[in-house]
């Protein structure tokens, strides 16, 4: 894994499980959702699809039990995850060096910006959860057609900031969040202090780097 890595000009960071502490939360979520739509989940099953697209997370765990669920099924499952997600999810936290690798990007001019598959109704606790004073750009999973692990998502957010996305970093805690940095042609860094998966998981995945804490990376931010 290389020591250095191209400089950023936009930083693109998932949002559960990489800025906040709130992927067991989600993990719980989508099995008790699952269950109530009769099909079998189990917390070892989710957790690594977590980070994917919602209504794509509950095909695969159905196909896995063989079952098909019809659309509307699969859209009061994802709807009825967010909402488990939104009761159990009472306290998220920031997860270790947010604040700092924020203020890191502040000092030397690298904007950035959440990109997460999750809908906007469903990230409020967690983006109040990082105390920042002024609302922070968020694109969701309802602003494309295809959400991690395509790179529609972070290709979106790379335009928003108005960054090449071959001078974006893409910061995600997920296989999901690797493969598509990788599809679009960013550096895919992985975090693995709010992770579901390990380090491995994340280079096997297309990590050019993987860090225990988002503050691992304020120094590679400071300019020479």
């Amino acid at each position: 894994m290389p020591d250095s890595l191209p400089r950023p000009l936009g930083l693109i960071f998932d949002l559960d499980g990489t800025l906040v502490d709130t992927v067991s939360a989600r993990i719980a979520g989508w099995v008790e959702a699952l269950v109530a739509a009769g099909v079998p989940a189990s917390r070892e099953q989710i957790a690594p699809m977590i980070g994917m697209d919602g209504r794509r997370l509950a095909r695969l765990v159905a196909a896995a039990a063989d079952r098909t669920l019809t659309d509307d099924e699969i859209e009061q499952a994802d709807r009825a995850a967010g909402e488990a997600f939104d009761r159990l999810n009472r306290t998220p936290r920031p997860l270790p060096g947010t604040a700092e690798l924020f203020a890191a990007a502040g000092a030397a001019g690298v904007p950035w910006v959440i990109a997460t598959s999750s809908r906007k109704q469903q990230v409020v606790a967690s983006v109040a959860a990082l105390g920042l004073e002024t609302p922070p750009t968020i694109v969701d999973g309802s602003h494309v057609k295809h959400a991690k692990p395509a790179p529609d998502l972070l290709l979106l957010a790379a335009k928003r900031l108005g960054v090449a996305p071959a001078e974006c970093w893409a910061i995600g805690d997920s296989t999901w969040d690797m493969r598509a940095a990788v599809a679009g042609g960013m550096t895919a860094i992985g975090v693995t202090a709010g992770s579901a998966v390990n380090a491995d998981a994340l280079v096997e995945a297309g990590a050019a780097l993987v860090v225990a804490t988002l503050g691992e990376l304020i120094d590679k931010l400071r300019l020479d």
